[in-house]
């Protein structure tokens, strides 16, 4: 029965839904006429809130490019790729090659999410190389399926600025949170910590569960995966150039000063946050090391930036679409504002955790930005939280789940491990929608019936 069930959200989604980027053209028309009404504003209003927000990611998307570029450049180079090809062995059937791709993207983006998109969607290149009879998309869903824990891990952006409190803090929640909100409460909050493993445990189960039979399998000829080689210069050839090219000391000059700022700034600091600007750093460092030489590591990334379109194409589009959702008529009212507002005008006390997990998943399909969700729903949700008497760190936890959630149906984020995989959002959605909805079932226990008893 449930293969049947995921049978046919599969089909489906392979039907149904078209490109990633034809999906963001959609969500924007949507958006568009939905804002209309809503705001109060004009067609012409909403226009200019889409075009003035439009770039207003570049920053993110420069990041978001360089993770996926940096991350599969360093895996790479032959010392990881040793090292990735030997937890590639460990699965020997389809059924532990699901479950351990699963448990390990899970807890590799609960410590860092951009880390965690990656090494997940690498290593489960690595293992369809080596084990036969692996459903290809099943294995990049069940890597991707790690994300739906990240913001309640130790990157978890929401969780970690509330723990130093600030002015911008006291003003982004309206007020209702003055003081620093430890991490005991919400990401090492007891009730967390169970939602957390609770889902790494069932959904490696449900993931082992969705591999379709033999003949439905979608299996990929390892030839296909296999990195391209790229030819050596011998001393012989060598120019000046070319031996400049190849002289690992640059390498090594280059990697010391990111070393030495990174030692600085642990020193000045007192610890290093974990920031997309670090990941991408350490892999950068990481990947000019285990390169050997200069030209080695450009040749690596130039291969890798190939998978980088979707990634330019699409993130301006989805600012544009957080442009709208943010922006407010003469009544002050924003579409994402409107959402919130109506989950928590028919929460109680004791709802009011479930339903602003259920708001901000809502809202993360058209603000799918932890950052920016953030902005959104801080205004209405803490204050709303503290009139009830819901303590602030589950209300911001509740806005952080929400924004997880719905990443497994939200394409902005999967784009990385997509384009890694040479895969379509279409070819990973259907099992994803599976594992929306069973940690939608168990995100939302948690909230109706730990948090009364544990918060």
């Amino acid at each position: 029965m449930f293969k049947k069930f995921t049978n046919a959200c599969v089909n489906i989604v392979q039907k149904f839904l078209p490109d990633a980027f034809i999906f963001c053209i959609i969500l924007t028309i949507l958006v568009f006429i939905a804002a209309m009404p809503v705001s109060k504003m004009n067609p012409f209003e909403i226009a200019n809130a889409w075009g003035e927000s439009m770039w207003s990611l570049l920053g993110f998307s420069m990041q978001m490019a360089l993770v996926l570029v940096l991350g599969t450049a360093l895996a790479t180079a032959p010392l990881v790729k040793r090292a990735i090809n030997a937890a590639a062995g460990v699965p020997k059937s389809p059924t532990s090659a699901i479950i351990f791709i699963t448990v390990v993207s899970m807890i590799a983006c609960w410590l860092n999410w951009g880390f965690g998109l990656v090494v997940g969607a690498i290593l489960a290149k690595e293992i369809a190389k080596k084990v036969k009879g692996v459903d290809y998309r099943l294995l990049i869903a069940s890597a991707y399926s790690g994300f739906v824990i990240w913001h309640a891990g130790f990157s978890g952006s929401i969780p970690l600025q509330l723990a130093s409190y600030s002015e911008a803090i006291g003003k982004q929640t309206a007020g209702a949170v003055t003081e620093s909100i430890p991490t005991s409460q919400t990401i090492f909050s007891t009730w967390n910590l169970i939602i957390v493993i609770a889902i790494i445990i069932v959904i490696a189960f449900v993931n082992a569960q969705m591999h379709p039979a033999p003949e439905d399998t979608v299996t990929v000829d390892p030839k296909l995966l296999a990195e391209t080689e790229t030819a050596k210069v011998t001393d012989k050839t060598m120019t000046p150039a070319e031996w400049l090219e190849s002289f690992p000391l640059l390498s090594i000059l280059v990697a010391i000063l990111a070393i030495v700022y990174l030692i600085y700034t642990y020193k000045t600091k007192g610890s290093i946050t974990l920031s997309l600007n670090i990941v991408n750093l350490i892999f950068l460092t990481l990947g000019i090391i285990f390169h050997g030489t200069p030209i080695s590591y450009v040749n690596a990334i130039t291969d890798a930036a190939k998978s980088a379109g979707g990634i330019i194409l699409q993130f301006p589009f989805y600012a544009g679409i957080m442009g709208i959702m943010t922006a407010t008529g003469p009544t002050g009212q924003s579409l994402a504002g409107a959402i919130s507002d109506f989950f928590v005008n028919i929460s109680n006390q004791t709802t009011f955790p479930l339903f602003t997990f259920l708001s901000a998943g809502i809202v993360n399909f058209f603000v799918p930005s932890g950052g920016g969700q953030w902005a959104v729903q801080a205004p209405i949700v803490m204050p709303a939280g503290n009139a009830l008497g819901v303590s602030p760190a589950v209300s911001a936890m509740a806005i952080a789940w929400g924004d997880a959630w719905t990443n497994m149906l939200q394409p902005f984020w999967a784009l990385p491990a997509l384009g890694i995989a040479g895969l379509g959002a279409r070819d990973i959605m259907g099992y994803c929608a599976i594992v929306l909805i069973v940690t939608g079932i168990i995100i939302g226990c948690g909230f109706l019936f730990l948090v009364p008893f544990l918060a």
